[in-house]
């Protein structure tokens, strides 16, 4: 397989998800939240998933006569310029592709900030027109090539260095790309490359047929070397045809397969199948009735806070529930799923009692790269310092900045200590220093969760602060120690009142041991965590 090989050595450049200057929609989908299970709406677990939220997503484009579609591809990438941290990619089988930016709240889907959408674009720079042409199936991100799209009916596998820009073949020489395992006039026209997931070791991929006597998927090494191999559907899906839709792996090798059947009468089933990096093979879960089901064609992975989370997306076809209501309509669905891990949780902490509701608070929300944390300022009990902070927010002198600090103590409970970040005397972002307010003044404490101003003398502090991890009361004021600081001590101005396990999950990250000066050596982060955007929350 000399072209995987070629592919891999084309670049060194790492690309981002960006957008080309092309046209495109910007829009905001209307959505309702969905249970797992309509029968039974406590119920969180199929299999070896924990459900993490799911959204229906209206179909009509708010102010525009084009419709969503459906979704036949599916692809998580990180994106620091997102809101938390990321968004999904998709295709659809109308030629179009798709920038989802999910809004989440501690791992769980709530809602969705925006969508791009914009039409997949050929050889030539023209937009694919008709089923035939634009039949997208599946979507992959390799970092340091572009993205891989496949196509059925015409079947061929398109990459763009930009997803809205102009297609290229993956190699020089179009008529010698083979669809890896099977060539395209073999394959029916309906049934192409369904699935397409790249790791750091390599990729897989898998079209939309099940033969026990064929095989229907393909892992390539990082050598360019691959192995066909037989990926069967379970007995409940295998019976009514079931066959692989699409594909998503982690960085480790381990692949996730999505698999989808139909039976009139018997309506759509799911199964999720985990591949081992040698291919072996586990069913993680089956969705049949009474779960929320649909056409499900798109599959992404996200790793975060140690965890591995899949989403799952629908392709209603044009044939949506919310139009038509016929009994064949379809759904526009994307669900989220946790996997069940032995591995012991990352450590967490508790969030912080809500305020005293005797005492004025205004909410802010930090979202970072690794998920958002809603803090309460106390603008009665510290008008001063809640002000400072606020204004930092409202001005976006917090906008771009990061957390910088993890100081770590080695006590129960655990994880115990303080994460530092903010501006970092950048004197682009900085505002003059503020007088302090001693805990002996306001009342509050160095508490779990709670926010603190970073100084190096009383009324110096400006744009820096930590949340503490467990209660570190010993940096309240103490007026009877001689040592001005201590008297003292740090101004609380707030506390987190959702996030405390994104806190504690960009405090467990990697430190750099020679990074940081006295006794902050080693407690910088080797990478510091972005926070990407802080806003107030304007109460209804």
């Amino acid at each position: 397989m000399t072209w995987m090989r070629a592919l891999i050595a084309l670049t060194g450049l790492t690309l981002s998800a960006s957008l080309a200057a092309q046209e495109f929609e910007d829009i905001l989908p209307q959505t309702l939240p969905v249970p797992l299970d309509e029968s039974d709406p406590e119920r969180i677990e199929v299999g070896e998933l924990i459900y993490r939220g799911g959204l229906r997503i209206e179909p009509e484009i708010e102010g525009g006569e084009e419709e969503i579609g459906g979704i036949s591809g599916l692809e998580w990438v990180d994106d620091e310029a997102a809101p938390g941290g990321g968004a999904l990619w998709a295709v659809s089988d109308n030629g179009r592709w798709m920038r989802i930016v999910p809004d989440e709240s501690n791992g769980v889907l709530r809602d969705i900030y925006g969508m791009d959408i914009g039409t997949l674009r050929d050889l030539d720079g023209d937009k694919l027109k008709g089923k035939s042409d634009g039949d997208a199936e599946a979507i992959a991100f390799l970092p340091t090539i572009g993205w891989w799209v496949s196509f059925e009916q015409d079947h061929r596998i398109w990459q763009y260095s930009d997803i809205a820009a102009s297609a290229e073949w993956p190699t020089s020489a179009p008529q010698e790309m083979p669809l890896i395992f099977m060539p395209a006039d073999l394959l029916p026209s309906n049934n192409g490359i369904e699935a397409l997931a790249a790791h750091g070791q390599g990729m897989i991929a898998c079209a939309e047929f099940a033969d026990a006597q064929k095989n229907n998927c393909v892992r390539v090494d990082e050598t360019g070397e691959a192995l066909g191999f037989q990926l069967l559907a379970p007995p409940a899906l295998a019976e009514h045809g079931g066959a692989p839709t699409d594909a998503a792996c982690a960085q480790d090798g381990t692949c996730y397969v999505l698999i989808r059947s139909f039976k009139p009468g018997y309506g759509n089933r799911a199964a999720l199948i985990e591949l081992a990096p040698d291919n072996a093979q586990k069913t993680l879960a089956v969705f049949d009735a009474p779960l929320t089901l649909d056409n499900f064609e798109g599959l992404a992975l996200r790793e975060q806070f140690g965890k591995r989370y899949l989403y799952l997306a629908s392709d209603d076809n044009f044939n949506n529930c919310f139009e038509t209501g016929s009994a064949n309509c379809q759904h526009n669905l994307l669900l989220k799923f946790e996997i069940k891990s032995d591995e012991p949780p990352p450590a967490q902490v508790a969030d912080a009692p809500e305020p005293d509701p005797q005492f004025e608070t205004v909410d802010v929300v930090l979202e970072t790269q690794m998920g958002d944390i809603t803090i309460a300022l106390e603008v009665e009990r510290a008008p001063i310092t809640a002000a400072n902070f606020l204004r930092y927010v409202e001005e976006g002198r917090f906008d771009g900045t990061v957390f910088y600090r993890a100081m770590s103590l080695d006590r129960e409970p655990k994880p115990n200590g303080l994460l530092q970040g903010g501006t970092q005397f950048d004197p682009k972002r900085i505002l003059p220093g503020i007088e302090h307010e001693p805990t002996t003044k306001t009342g509050l404490s160095h508490t779990n969760g709670a926010l603190s101003m970073a100084m190096l003398e009383p009324g110096s502090a400006n744009g820096d602060f930590s949340i503490m991890l467990q209660d570190q009361t010993g940096l309240d004021a103490r007026p009877e120690d001689p040592d001005p600081v201590w008297q003292n001590g740090y101004a609380v101005f707030g506390y987190v009142i959702e996030g405390m396990d994104v806190v504690a999950a960009i405090h467990g990250s990697p430190t750099d041991p020679d990074k940081g000066e006295g006794a902050m050596r080693g407690q910088m982060l080797a990478e510091p965590v972005t926070i990407i955007k802080a806003r107030r929350i304007v109460a209804d």
